[in-house]
């Protein structure tokens, strides 16, 4: 499962190297400036308010009381600030403060005393002068050499008072507006306090990039099976006029990786409907009642928007069976699996949603969620077969410049255990790498280790191993790598080495030629014997025996155990089930194993699983005696040049006069002289893990 998300130019025209895309990320947003205003106000309004609290006022004063204090000299400043008023400041204890007088009308002009002038010589007679009360006032203001305490300043205007005295209350209103009416008015947005009920489904917008049925790949099957749910949705009055009643719930299983949301994206694109997508961790919060809440509200948008389609990913995070658990109960995420029930199916129906889930763990969910009605089908979407990761590697790799002699049927026969993420992966780190080693495109020396590197991790060639570790380590997958050429039917061998990769020192790997479906009891024997090889070899050619058998040793055990117990390929014991039931914890089940046969067969299952151990043992001991020269030359050959192929394994062989009976038919391709000179697939005899 794969989708081409870059160049749609690069598919009509193949020979075209991918262009960049038009516009790099939109710029964010800029955020409002309201905000900003309004906390800038608030603080202003705060220190006004602190200043009017605080902040002690002018003394008022009458013409008699400001008089005395001028008679005083306390009187520091005199403004006027209209016919009748004035202010300024004077001591008073000590301490200088402001002042406001207001003077009896006629004061200022009226006359304080009058002296008469001398005449002079020319002159009329002796004139009388006035002095005023304002001129009295003058006189006695401190003085300065620049200039005197007196001012005069014309009074304030009435729309300036006006103006003054409503900032204070245009500040407070809009802090309060600001604090509680704006937030309530945006409860219904995400991450208000009020909005715990409401649902976070994310809808996908019309103008955003649609998936279609041309973005996926390797799931064909799949995509036939809901071509009639498109159809409905394209054109519900067909169905409807023939008493049809589509499915209204689509469960999605398989493992991660394999495309189930890209599949219900592609089903929205292909029908042209709204889209709702939302995790199953989202209905579920601190708050009780906040999951139903948000699930009611979810099939409310949902059935204004229908026809349209909603996506629960991860449903068994709210879908689990009730009553489990230690303590049973009536607990949060019931509630919400009870509201998910009754809005799929109850007495308030809508046909016109149609809920699709996507989930991993199918054997978790309740049985009320997938009865007929609610989730009528289940689609499983499955790892894809050869056919199936050829077509998702050629999807992808319309991405990348990449050389014509690369053969990507071959690289989909090395992956079958790789999902559609995998892949992807896979074709990114081969782009990487040729970015990285200067080239102009992606040849498959690049593909063939970006699939090793995704499977089995980078390459360690700077671990530091004495000789004596490298000569363990490639004797082991000599035996490995032997016994992979001489026992039928198991997968062919592909190539060999002892450069640690991951956490294994050497691995020993196959390129299986199809897809298995079936486990055959030769085969299962086969691919046993080739796993104790690594330890056969250490035995005869090292004197000891190491840790590095470990894995080989526990895949056998559960390969034979598997055989006993599940798969009836015991003679002794016959087609019998005798494995354990094992219970998960907070599934509403029993917290032990339980084991459905008596002791005494648990003895003899034990004698079956040694006697299968011992035969395969015994016979990969065999084989490795028998040939010990082919042996013997393959590890000094990997401690040379660290890697070999199947062809080099061959020519080996063949120099011993030993021919392989389990030989590749598909062709291995000559080594590579690059850098990192390997080429890997799957394991067929295990890896040599680190000594402990």
């Amino acid at each position: 499962m794969v989708m081409d998300e870059d160049n749609r130019a690069s598919q009509q025209d193949p020979d075209r190297p991918p262009q960049p895309p038009a516009a790099g990320p939109r710029p964010p947003k800029p955020k409002g400036v309201w905000p900003v205003v309004f906390m800038i106000g608030s603080v202003v309004l705060l220190v006004i308010l602190f200043r009017t609290v605080l902040v002690e006022g002018p003394a008022e004063l009458d013409d008699v009381s400001f008089e005395t204090e001028l008679e005083r000299g306390t009187v520091k400043s005199f403004v006027l600030t209209g016919d009748m008023t004035a202010r300024g400041d004077f001591t008073q204890g000590g301490k200088s403060k402001n002042y406001e007088v207001r003077f009896s009308p006629g004061y200022l002009q009226s006359v304080r005393s009058v002296t008469k002038e001398p005449p002079t010589e020319g002159s009329g007679p002796e004139k009388e002068r006035h002095t005023t009360n304002l001129d009295y006032i003058k006189t006695k203001l401190p003085k300065s050499d620049k200039e005197s305490g007196f001012k005069n300043e014309p009074a304030d205007n009435m729309w300036t008072q006006v103006l003054l005295q409503m900032v204070p209350w245009v500040l407070f209103i809009g802090l309060i507006w600001f604090l509680f009416f704006r937030q309530i008015r945006a409860s219904s947005g995400p991450g208000s306090v009020l909005s715990f009920g409401r649902s976070q489904a994310r809808k996908i917008e019309e103008n955003r990039k649609k998936y279609t049925f041309k973005d996926v790949a390797g799931i064909d099957e799949a995509k036939d099976e809901v071509t009639e749910i498109i159809e409905f949705l394209k054109n519900s009055a067909r169905f409807q006029k023939l008493g049809a009643r589509i499915p209204r719930g689509v469960l999605l299983v398989g493992p991660p990786g394999t495309g189930k949301t890209l599949l219900a994206k592609a089903i929205a694109g292909e029908a042209d409907v709204p889209f709702f997508s939302i995790s199953g961790s989202d209905f579920v919060e601190m708050f009780v009642g906040v999951g139903a809440s948000r699930v009611r509200d979810l099939f409310r948008q949902a059935k204004a928007s229908a026809p349209c389609i909603i996506f629960l990913d991860e449903i068994d995070a709210v879908g689990r069976r009730r009553g489990s658990g230690l303590g049973g109960g009536h607990d949060e995420r019931e509630q919400t699996l009870n509201a998910i029930l009754v809005e799929m199916d109850g007495f308030d129906t809508n046909d016109g949603v149609i809920v699709m889930a996507a989930t991993n763990r199918p054997d978790v969910l309740d049985s009320a969620l997938l009865r007929p009605g609610r989730f009528d089908r289940e689609i499983v979407i499955d790892l894809p077969d050869v056919k199936g990761r050829e077509a998702i590697l050629k999807v992808h790799a319309r991405k990348i410049v990449l050389d014509p002699a690369v053969d990507l049927s071959v690289l989909a026969r090395t992956t079958p255990i790789f999902s559609g993420a995998d892949l992807e992966a896979l074709i990114n780190e081969a782009a990487l790498l040729a970015v990285m080693r200067k080239k102009q495109m992606v040849t498959m020396d690049e593909l063939e280790e970006a699939r090793d590197k995704v499977q089995w991790g980078r390459q360690k060639k700077s671990r530091a191993m004495d000789e004596s570790d490298k000569r363990i380590t490639a004797f082991h997958e000599a035996g490995h790598s032997l016994l992979a050429k001489l026992i039928p039917g198991v997968d062919p061998m592909h190539k060999v080495t002892i450069i640690p990769r991951g956490i294994a020192l050497g691995a020993t790997l196959s390129r299986p030629e199809k897809d298995r479906y079936h486990m055959q009891r030769n085969y299962a024997l086969g691919n046993m014997t080739v796993l104790f090889g690594g330890r056969v070899a250490e035995e005869l050619f090292c004197d000891d025996i190491s840790a590095g058998a470990r894995n080989d040793i526990k895949r056998a055990t559960e390969l034979a155990r598997l055989m006993v117990c599940e798969w009836g390929m015991s003679e002794k014991l016959g087609p019998v089930n005798y494995s354990e039931t094992e219970e998960h914890l907070f599934l509403g089940r029993e917290i032990a194993r339980t084991r459905n046969h008596s002791e005494a067969i648990s003895v003899e299952i034990d004698v079956e699983v040694r006697r299968l151990i011992d035969e395969c043992y015994g016979r990969a001991k065999k084989l490795v005696e028998t040939n010990k020269g082919c042996c013997e030359e393959i590890a000094k050959t990997l401690l040379v040049r660290e890697v070999l192929t199947a062809a080099e394994v061959d020519e080996i062989l063949k120099k011993h006069g030993v021919s392989p009976v389990n030989n590749s038919t598909a062709g291995d391709r000559a080594p590579s002289p690059g850098p990192e000179g390997t080429d890997a697939g799957p394991p067929a005899a295990g890896t040599e893990g680190q000594n402990v």
